[in-house]
């Protein structure tokens, strides 16, 4: 008799853990997904730019243009899960000539995104997302020929409302992703001199009135647009991407614009984070090197 209670305490026990570990383990990757997935991507492209700024010349300066970005998305433990964070840093690099082509400009511009975004599941492999980022971006155009304003410094900041759509989808047996996303800065601050003042009168002679205005689309109408797609290509993923910069501005007079056109490929990669306390070494089975 005590046998058999035994053997039904033993066999009690193991369907408890039998049950029980699969929740665990299922609770674990539910945890892993929501917080410490991350998808980056590094891009690489090339394109043309149209660039115009009336404090350096009266003439639209048309040529090529250098990229690289580095993208993070990752989900956070806002809105139950549902709120994802972006993080999105690009440089890009200009040379362009005049219409006559006896004149040319160098510029170059560094622009940080970072929000979050609501998802929207529409069905199980397409959903949207809206929310908002901060965008930080700080430059320069050089006129190869001015002589007494040769250079025009660009630095500004804006709050942009965003949406993206994301379509998972198959070929026979391939997996893709398609992405297109919307940026449009409604609100910020921007530096910006006087039309006939120069930079030595601001930096060496103190004329910093006015040089900071507020921006919004009635004054600096500008958008982003981006459309990829992820393609599977060996064991890797690559991402195809068109990019279009669009940004302007009128500001103390001065009127700039710079439409740029890019194309851009490059490596996805995705990741889990594994947060090790107090510098603890993770276990041997974990370790790679």
């Amino acid at each position: 008799m005590k046998r058999n209670n035994f053997l039904e305490r033993l066999i009690g026990e193991f369907l408890f853990l039998f049950l029980l570990i699969p929740q665990q383990i299922q609770a674990q990757t539910d945890t892993v997904k929501t917080n410490r997935y991350i998808m980056r991507t590094m891009m690489y492209g090339i394109g043309t730019s149209n660039i115009y700024d009336s404090y350096l010349s009266p003439q639209n300066y048309k040529g090529i243009d250098f990229r690289i970005s580095r993208e993070a998305m990752r989900f956070t433990k806002r809105g139950k899960g549902k709120v994802s964070s972006q993080n999105f840093l690009q440089a890009n690099f200009s040379y362009t000539h005049n219409r006559a082509n006896n004149n040319n400009t160098i510029s170059g511009l560094i622009n940080w995104n970072y929000g979050y975004h609501h998802q929207f599941p529409i069905s199980e492999n397409f959903k949207l997302l809206a929310g908002g980022l901060l965008d930080m971006n700080g430059g320069f155009v050089y006129n190869l020929q001015n002589t007494n304003n040769p250079a025009s410094a660009r630095a500004f900041i804006n709050m942009d409302v965003s949406g993206m759509a994301i379509w998972h989808f198959k070929i026979k047996q391939y997996s893709f992703v398609l992405r297109y996303q919307l940026n449009i800065p409604v609100i910020g601050i921007m530096f910006s001199p006087q039309y006939d003042e120069s930079y030595y009168e601001i930096f060496t002679l103190g004329n910093t009135s006015n040089i900071i205005k507020l921006t919004s689309p009635y004054n600096q109408p500008s958008l982003r647009q981006m459309l990829s797609l992820d393609a599977p290509i060996g064991h890797s993923r690559i991402r195809f991407s068109y990019l279009a910069d669009m940004e302007q501005s009128r500001i103390n007079n001065i009127k700039t614009h710079t439409y740029s056109h890019v194309f851009m490929v490059g490596i996805v990669r995705s990741l889990y984070l594994i947060h090790s306390k107090r510098g603890k070494p993770l276990p041997p089975s974990l370790r790679v090197y």
